[in-house]
């Protein structure tokens, strides 16, 4: 099945169609997020938010997921240094 006229056309509608939602997001994105969220689905806050305008709750799972990070960035860097020191 060859591509024809169809498939372009369809192509550049659905493109146009999802930019269109996304920058109706983006414009709408605080009411979209906090909508989600009664709804019970949990909608990422990395990069945008600013820390002093974030909640008690967000700011405390924003702190234990870079702990985590950082522990398991920790653990990787003895992990080198251990294989490093038994190669010698």
């Amino acid at each position: 099945m060859a591509i024809n006229s169809n498939h372009v056309t369809g192509f550049i509608v659905g493109m146009g169609i999802s930019a269109v939602g996304f920058y109706m997001y983006q414009r709408n994105q605080a009411q979209v997020d906090g909508w989600l969220r009664k709804q019970g689905i949990n909608v990422s806050t990395r990069g945008g938010d600013d820390p002093l305008s974030m909640s008690l709750e967000d700011l405390v799972a924003e702190k234990e997921r870079l702990e985590d990070i950082i522990a398991e960035r920790e653990m990787a860097a003895q992990d080198e240094q251990v294989l490093a020191e038994g190669q010698e």
